[in-house]
């Protein structure tokens, strides 16, 4: 009985597939991406949030759902007008303070939303200042142009823009809106996190995609061609993993949106990594509202069932 002799195709093969490896290792080099999947599993009510500091040398701040998405629309706000997150940290301060992060449709006199604006003083119509987004970019626009603002005390700052009868009472909500602050702006990573799944519903791709244009705007999705001239030099440097979501009771077909992670734009340091954590903290803290039940970046994953309400190594 005769040995048959190796086939000459099989280094051929090997040769293909080492190939196709290393084109697949520059892929993920050249771009980031921030997915959304949308899974049939979380079905229980959501309770609330968290979000820790990095060096553990602070209490955490829990806060629920609704106040989790506003949070997360102000500082998108922010740093889709390239503002830094000395800013963020002052407008969410201002929030805690004015709201408590909820858009109220009621306040002193004419004062309503997030930032109890008035529609007396030019701030815009009610309709237009119960509008998260609209508000947030209006306290960033006044923000901008106070002279040195980065380097005033908090208080000093949010009262120039705010004109509040109490502008010592901001500084109170500073140690929280700097924790919210380093997450939602990306700087903290898996520092945010919920506790308890979405509620029953289909997640919609389409809701998501909306939602992240309403808060970071049309260049933050997949084939923007400035997404994608700032998404390919950034991840050169940084080489950041792939962002996952997935949203409850979408067809299979349609778990998973896909985004491309960019350097904010106009910001100082061309971090796509921190892009990412932050578009992933985002992601999070909207779980809620758009049912989405995992998502993933980095090489860490949040689902919203199953793996405790953190963020965990990605299997």
């Amino acid at each position: 009985m005769g040995v048959p002799e190796p086939s000459p195709s099989r280094p051929l093969r090997r040769r293909r597939l080492l190939r196709y490896g290393a084109a697949l290792i520059v892929s993920c080099a050249l771009a980031g991406y921030l997915v959304v999947r949308f899974g049939p599993d979380a079905r229980q009510a959501r309770t609330g949030c968290e979000v820790v500091a990095a060096d553990g040398e602070r209490d955490p701040y829990f806060f629920d759902a609704e106040q989790a998405v506003n949070a997360a629309t102000i500082a998108a706000v922010g740093t889709s007008r390239g503002m830094p997150e000395r800013a963020v940290t002052i407008a969410l301060a201002t929030a805690l303070q004015e709201s408590g992060l909820r858009n109220l449709d009621y306040g002193d006199r004419d004062s309503v939303g997030l930032f109890q604006q008035r529609p007396s003083q030019g701030w815009g119509t009610v309709a237009q200042i119960m509008d998260p987004v609209y508000s947030a970019r209006k306290f960033y626009q006044r923000l901008d142009k106070v002279d040195h603002y980065a380097s005033l005390p908090l208080t000093v700052a949010a009262q120039k823009v705010q004109r509040s009868a109490f502008p010592d009472a901001y500084a109170q909500h500073e140690p929280d809106a700097s924790l919210l602050a380093a997450a939602l702006t990306g700087r903290a990573k898996a520092a945010l996190t919920c506790e308890s799944t979405v509620p029953d519903g289909a997640g919609d791709p389409s809701a998501v995609r909306a939602a992240l244009v309403r808060d970071f705007g049309r260049t933050v999705l997949p084939g923007a061609p400035e997404a994608r001239k700032k998404a390919a030099p950034a991840a050169a440097t940084t080489t950041p993993a792939p962002v996952a979501g997935t949203l409850a009771g979408a067809p299979a077909r349609a778990r998973t949106v896909v985004v491309p992670v960019a350097a904010s734009r106009g910001t100082k340091e061309p971090d796509a990594r921190r892009r990412g954590w932050e578009l992933a903290q985002w992601a999070v803290a909207h779980a809620s509202v758009l049912h989405i039940a995992e998502v993933s970046y980095a090489g860490r994953e949040w689902r919203a069932s199953g793996t405790g309400h953190t963020w965990r190594e990605a299997a």
